[in-house]
This record gives C-alpha cells, sequence and structure tokens, in this order.
C-alpha cells in the first residue's frame, strides 16, 4: 500500500528521467534518479512505464489503424492523416507514424534500468520483511525483461528505417545528437543475439512468478520476436542477393517455437482480446475502453462513427471453402449473384458484409440502406470491420460499456506461416531439411487451413506458385493484425497495390441485389516509401543521420 500513495510522484520521476536528454542536466533529475531506483517499488513501476512503450494498431495514425495505409483497408474519414501514406504527401518535414522519438524515449529507459540494475541492490532494507525471496525473484528477471523490450523497439525502428543509430548506454545530450547510423544488418545481429542471450532466463509464463504478473516478456516472446526479425531480414527488401542461409535462420528460429510445445492454435478469432487463448504467445493491452468500437461500429448502429472499412482487395481473397480455389478461378463455385456465400469462414468472422448479421440486426450497405450511402460517413467500399471489434459492447450514452482490449502482438498462426514462407523460399513447398527444420513448408501451412476448415494447399505447386498462394494465406489469416503494410514493404510489391476497389450494391425490386466492383481510389506509390524518411527534425539535430533514399 506504501506504494500505492508514491505513484503520482514515481509517475513525474520516470517522465524526467526519460525525457531528459543528459542524466546529469539538473539536481532534480539526479535527486529523481536516486528515488526512483532506491526501492523494488518505484524499481518496478519504472519497469512496467517501459512496457507502454509498445505499439499496437487499434487506431495508430490519427484515429485509423495501420491496414488502412494498405490495400486491406480504406478509412473513411478524409481529414485523417493517414490518408497522406496513400495520397503520396508525406515526407521527412510530414512523418507519418513517426516512432523514431518515441522508440529512442522507450530504449533510452531500458537502458538507464538496466545501468541501475547492474548495481544489483538487495534491499537490505527489507531483508526481513515477508515476502523479501519472492521480491528478489521478480527483481532478477528485470534485466532480461527490459533487454526484451529494448530489441522490441529496435525491430521497431528498423523495420521502418534501416540503417539507425544502435545504443546500448546512456547518453549525454551531446552524445545522443552526435550518434551515428549502423547498417540494418548490425540492428539484426543485435536483436538476434539480445532473444538468444536472454530467452532461457525468461519465464515461460508468469503464473508461478510471484505477483502472478501477466502481459510481461517471457520465453516464447523472445524466440517470437527473433524469428520475425530473421524472416523481416531474408526478404527480398533487405536480402538483394536472396542468400538462402538467411531463409533458413529463419526458418529455424520459427521452428524452435512450434518445437516449444508451449502454444497450440485456437479456435480463429478466439485469440482476439483473450488473454489466456492457447495461441497467444505476446500481447499489448489497452485499459477497458469502447473507443475502437466508437470509431468501427457501421453508421446506422448507436454511437457508430464507421472507421476503417475493408476493401474489395481483400474481399477478393477470401477463396472458397469447398474446392479451396480462388474466386477467379474456373470451378471455384463462386456465385457473383451471391458474392458472400460459400467462402473461407474467415471472411464473416474479419468482415461485416451486406446481410450480415451484427448486434441481431442485418447489415445493409445497398445504396439507400440503413448502414450505407448517402448516409454521411457510411462505407465508401461497401463493407465494415467485424475483427478486433467487441459486438456486444453497448454505445448507448446513457448506459456505455466498456472492455479491455489485448493486441495480439505475436501468436502461433504467424509463426506457422513465418516458417511455411521460410521454408519454401530455402527448400521448395514439401522438402525438409536438416536437423530440427523435419516439416515441410506445406504442412506448416496445412496447420493453418485445417484450423480455418479450408481445404489443403494442393500437392503440385511449384516454388513460384507456392509463394504466391502463401501470401494470400497470410494475407487472409492475419488480416487487421498489422502485417500487411509491413508485408508489402519487405516483398517489395508496393507497386501492386495502388487500385482500391469497393462493392457498389443496389437493391432490386423484388428484393434480390446487384454486386458491381467499383474502382473508388487511385493510390500514389514510389519505391522510396519502403522504408520511412527519417523525420526532419532530427536530420537538423543531428548532421549524421542521413536521409534515406529518395527522401
Amino acid at each position: 500500500m506504501k506504494y500505492f500513495k508514491l505513484i503520482p510522484i514515481i509517475t513525474i520521476a520516470i517522465t524526467l528521467l526519460i525525457s531528459c536528454e543528459n542524466l546529469d542536466y539538473s539536481e532534480d533529475v539526479s535527486m529523481n534518479q536516486e528515488f526512483v531506483f532506491s526501492e523494488f517499488g518505484t524499481t518496478h513501476a519504472f519497469l512496467t512505464n517501459i512496457y507502454s512503450y509498445l505499439p499496437s494498431d487499434f487506431s495508430s495514425i490519427d484515429g485509423a489503424m495501420r491496414s488502412s495505409a494498405s490495400d486491406d483497408a480504406e478509412y473513411v474519414w478524409d481529414p485523417s492523416t493517414v490518408q497522406m501514406f496513400n495520397d503520396g504527401t508525406w515526407s521527412p518535414i510530414y512523418a507519418i507514424d513517426n516512432q523514431w522519438s518515441n522508440m529512442y524515449s522507450g530504449i533510452r529507459a531500458c537502458n538507464l534500468l538496466l545501468d541501475e540494475l547492474a548495481k544489483n541492490r538487495k534491499f537490505e532494507e527489507l531483508r526481513y520483511n515477508d515476502g523479501y525471496d519472492q521480491m528478489m525473484e521478480r527483481y532478477a528477471l528485470f534485466p532480461y525483461e527490459a533487454r526484451f523490450l529494448r530489441a522490441f523497439f529496435y525491430f521497431e525502428l528498423s523495420k521502418r528505417y534501416s540503417d539507425i543509430p544502435l545504443i546500448t548506454t546512456v547518453l549525454n545530450e551531446q552524445e545522443a545528437n552526435g550518434s551515428t547510423k549502423v547498417p540494418y544488418e548490425s540492428v539484426v545481429k543485435f536483436i538476434v543475439d539480445e532473444c538468444d542471450a536472454i530467452s532461457e532466463y525468461l519465464p515461460i509464463s508468469y503464473l508461478n512468478i510471484p505477483s502472478n504478473e501477466t502481459g510481461k516478456a517471457t520465453r516464447g516472446a523472445a524466440y517470437a520476436l527473433k524469428a520475425r526479425t530473421l524472416l523481416y531480414a531474408a526478404s527480398p527488401l533487405h536480402n538483394n542477393s536472396n542468400s538462402n542461409e538467411k531463409w533458413i535462420e529463419a526458418a529455424i528460429a520459427a521452428k524452435k517455437i512450434i518445437d516449444s510445445n508451449l502454444y497450440s492454435l485456437d479456435s480463429y478469432n478466439n485469440f482476439v482480446n483473450n488473454l489466456f487463448s492457447s495461441e497467444l504467445i505476446f500481447e499489448t493491452r489497452q485499459g477497458a475502453s469502447n473507443t475502437f468500437e466508437r470509431a468501427n461500429f457501421p453508421i446506422g448502429y448507436e454511437g457508430g462513427n464507421t472507421g476503417n472499412c475493408p476493401t474489395q482487395n481483400l474481399v477478393d481473397c477470401y477463396e472458397m471453402k469447398s474446392t479451396g480455389k480462388s474466386i477467379f478461378d474456373s470451378g471455384s463455385g463462386y456465385d457473383p449473384l451471391n458474392p458472400y456465400v460459400g467462402r473461407d469462414p474467415r471472411f464473416a468472422k474479419t468482415i461485416l458484409y451486406n446481410g450480415a448479421m451484427f448486434k441481431n440486426e442485418s447489415v445493409e450497405i445497398w445504396a439507400g440502406g440503413k448502414n450505407a450511402p448517402p448516409l454521411l460517413n457510411a462505407t465508401r467500399t461497401g463493407y465494415y470491420l467485424r475483427k478486433y471489434v467487441v459486438e456486444n459492447i453497448s454505445l448507448n450514452p446513457v448506459n456505455p460499456s466498456s472492455i479491455v482490449h489485448v493486441w495480439v502482438t505475436f501468436r502461433l498462426g504467424e509463426v506457422l506461416l513465418n516458417y511455411a514462407e521460410a521454408m519454401n523460399e530455402a527448400y521448395g513447398p514439401y522438402s525438409v531439411g536438416p536437423g530440427t527444420l523435419s516439416m515441410t513448408a506445406a504442412e506448416a501451412v496445412n496447420l493453418i487451413r485445417s484450423r480455418a476448415e479450408m481445404p489443403y494447399f494442393p500437392d503440385n505447386l511449384t516454388k513460384e506458385e507456392f509463394r504466391v498462394k502463401l501470401m494470400n494465406e497470410r494475407r487472409v489469416e492475419l488480416a487487421f493484425e498489422d502485417h500487411r503494410f509491413w508485408d508489402l514493404r519487405r516483398w517489395k510489391i508496393g507497386n501492386t497495390t495502388t487500385n482500391i476497389y469497393g462493392m457498389n450494391i443496389v437493391k432490386n425490386n423484388d428484393g434480390s441485389f446487384l454486386y458491381q466492383n467499383e474502382l473508388i481510389e487511385q493510390r500514389v506509390w514510389n519505391d522510396k516509401m519502403y522504408l520511412y524518411p527519417i523525420p526532419q527534425n532530427e536530420v537538423y539535430i543531428n548532421s549524421n543521420l542521413t536521409q534515406n533514399n529518395g527522401w
């Protein structure tokens, strides 16, 4: 209880410590530092605050998801800065999704904490208190958590900016403003080495750790960060020579998670907003709210404002359940007069379409329907978002409700797809590799297909055909989990994603519907957009930061 009363003071002290460029800048900062790290409770609070830097994508860009800056979605609100991704007006001066300062603040906090933890405090004044041994057991994990978080922040920076400064000590203002970039490969090596060094010290879970905390860095989280980092490093954006060794390293890292048997596939979408899903490896939490629902409930539903609307581009990726074929393939079973019948079950769990049931009402997206144009801010694409939206939340102004939201950072489904991609690139669809690589790419993806109640991939695909089909599978399985935006960059396929389509729906006099695809937007793409520009204000401060090509 004594720590509870100190929370406001701790928060102020933490903010000062993290934001100050020079720890010796003032006597106040020095006093705050001594105060924060002199007790277990305040040190714990400092570490907990670092977790707040972990990203999610509920409404990360001016109310929009990053998916609305990809060909998976269109954000209905034009003034949102997410539209600058799509019209090409973002720049070093107008840096969108600017995580440079935020991530380096998190890294600075990690470096500071690690410096203090290296002093190996024993909190002798508490030695004879009840629970002392349990407290010190928890304290012993702090450095490994901090190192995981620092590695994660570096991944977030490297996937945006590629070459970046790699800082592992607390710098003063002059040192920070003179830092230089290191190659992307050096950042990858740092992340991988850190994950290797800390993973076996991190617990499998915290259920048997004193205080029973959840949402903390685990062994599986370190494995997953390593696997994703190596997958990105093996991808075309960073693997110009198409080094087979990089793909093999990515496959081995993913297979370690699979072989750990720490996680198992859950029913699709049961991992969303579910801290207890068997599939969940690591997550970011948000406090109880209804903000995401208010931003994404369809127009026409109480409190709904519309937000991230799935595109026809994404809808067309959902295959037919009975055949496993694309709707564009002969013999698929697709009926253009009933376009939503018989589709991959993940479609209805991800997207609200015309005729879908939502809050015990049929969604009406035909022209003039209760959830359609010409209503102001109705969907432009003919669809609304279902995934991550908590349907039973009430937005009644008199009696609203809220719920804790859980952003999936890593889950087993992604790991299986990572493994399948790396194995296909290294060995083809149906061959195993040496050592632990005893599962083929096809076998890995078919685990996902089986969970989704979809037919297995055909057993006669070429490496190139498998790649195309796997890209589609990844897009469908991981829709609205903040992967497509990054995948189209690491695969270098941005120029194929500029034409955005929607569905125009007309209700006939006999009650039937006419469905017509229509081009709703032509976006701007330039290959410089595979990487973010370094924010111009950072370049002004530090002339050693050379700008990324094209910006």
